[in-house]
């Protein structure tokens, strides 16, 4: 009995396959009704070559169960099916529409091809299984190209907005301090001043946090500027400055009377307002948040350490990634001081920068402590202070 071959039949009637999927396209709105022609057959020309391509060549068993999960082998170039999702994402489709394509276009092909199978001649399994295959890749490959490019979309947006909301609230931080300062006012307005302050400096933490998450997102990272400086009078800086901040939470120290290190003052000093504050959050507030530093020839440690509500050992691997919170009981004065979820993804990504990690362990018994590391001396320094 004679094979009718899919490779040939969709090289031989490449017009009528795509008149199907443009007839399709066009029941999609509102986007289709927008474009012409050869818009609505953008890249559906280079694709079914493609497939009709590879439908030729051997291949083996590995490569068929790759395919079928997307993770097919492709070239440095953009595939059509990737150029594809571009144009399609600019015209306003949605990623549900987008698969609707490819159902359609897979319904299309087998369609017709059993349909122009004459008599007396046999369709290959295998064909169908391959050309399925292939589709199964296109379509890995259009939706992941769809969802990098909307969250690359909505990390510039959200980089746009948090530069853009920095010039309105410095004038506040600005004014309110300038009114703070003032002699010849009532107290009641001194009193509003420092509260406007102090909620415009924690809408300054979260705008910083904001931008720092989507520079981690659009590839440049966070930046670090490194110099000799004191781990002490960082950590005893944040340390005061939290306590002035949270005057009915005991804050305990443990620094060496010196240790120097090679590192961004500035970045490290976020990283433990970060971690202390988590502390304050969600530890137990009649017990003390405990702030340990150390240093070894090589490493600096810092630690710090709260009693309250165990982290349970299902949620330790996922607590530094982004978004996510640790579900807790807190007061609503603490609510109000709670940042987007990202401050520990940022503490992770600035530790990382320098070369460091952060760890968590969680227990009844020692609480929870967050363990930071990094080294004293970066490649191309001279030795630090001993301490």
């Amino acid at each position: 009995m004679t094979q009718h071959r899919l490779a040939g039949f969709i090289s031989d009637n490449m017009e009528s396959i795509l008149q199907a999927w443009e007839d399709f396209a066009r029941t999609i709105e509102p986007p289709a009704l927008t474009m012409d022609d050869t818009e609505l057959r953008d890249h559906a020309k280079q694709m079914l070559h493609a497939i009709a391509r590879d439908l030729e060549r051997p291949q083996s068993e590995q490569e068929s169960a790759a395919k079928s999960k997307g993770l097919g082998k492709r070239g440095s170039d953009d595939t059509p099916a990737e150029t594809h999702a571009e144009a399609r994402l600019l015209s306003g489709y949605t990623v549900v529409q987008l698969v609707s394509e490819y159902r359609a276009l897979r319904a299309s092909v087998l369609t017709q091809w059993v349909a122009a199978t004459p008599e007396g001649h046999r369709t290959e399994l295998a064909d169908v299984t391959r050309f399925n295959e292939a589709i199964d890749q296109a379509l890995a490959e259009s939706v992941a190209r769809y969802e990098y490019m909307v969250k690359q979309s909505q990390n510039m947006f959200l980089a746009i907005l948090g530069h853009d909301l920095r010039n309105p609230l410095g004038t506040v931080v600005s004014g309110s301090t300038f009114l703070m300062q003032a002699t010849d006012i009532a107290s009641k307005y001194v009193l509003v001043a420092t509260r406007m302050f102090n909620s415009a400096k924690r809408m300054s933490k979260l705008i910083n946090d904001l931008i720092d998450f989507t520079r981690t997102h659009l590839g440049p990272g966070i930046p670090i500027r490194v110099k000799q400086c004191s781990v002490v009078e960082v950590c005893e800086l944040v340390v005061n400055e939290l306590r002035t901040f949270h005057p009915e939470q005991i804050i305990d120290l443990h620094v060496p009377p010196q240790l120097d290190a090679i590192f961004d003052e500035s970045r490290i000093a976020q990283v433990l307002s970060n971690l202390i504050g988590n502390a304050i959050q969600y530890g137990q507030h009649d017990t003390a948040v405990t702030v340990r530093a150390s240093g070894s020839d090589t490493d600096i440690v810092i630690s710090v350490n709260n009693r309250g509500r165990t982290i349970p050992a299902e949620k330790l691997g996922s607590i530094f990634d982004p978004m996510v919170r640790i579900a807790a009981s807190v007061s609503a004065d603490y609510t109000e001081r709670t940042s987007l979820g990202i401050g520990l993804f940022i503490s992770r990504e600035i530790v990382q920068s320098h070369g460091g990690r952060v760890e968590v362990t969680s227990s009844a018994q020692a609480g929870t402590t967050f363990t930071l590391t990094m080294p004293r001396l970066p490649r191309g320094f001279g030795a630090p202070g001993e301490g």
